[in-house]
């Protein structure tokens, strides 16, 4: 579960998975496609900033 603002409501509000209705991906990020509780269609989009490698010393 995550927390979402609404672009339609303007509510902040907690989003459970059972609202979700699709998932895309890549390397680097998920969207995460779902209705809002006041019914609006939403996307939230959640992921990492590219962060260089590091090699460790083993």
């Amino acid at each position: 579960m995550f927390i979402h603002s609404c672009s339609s409501c303007e509510k902040r509000q907690l989003i459970f998975p059972s609202q979700i209705e699709g998932v895309a991906g890549s390397d680097s990020t998920l969207s995460f496609s779902f209705t809002c509780w006041c019914g609006a269609p939403q996307t939230h989009l959640t992921g990492r900033a590219d962060v260089p490698e590091v090699a460790v010393a083993g």
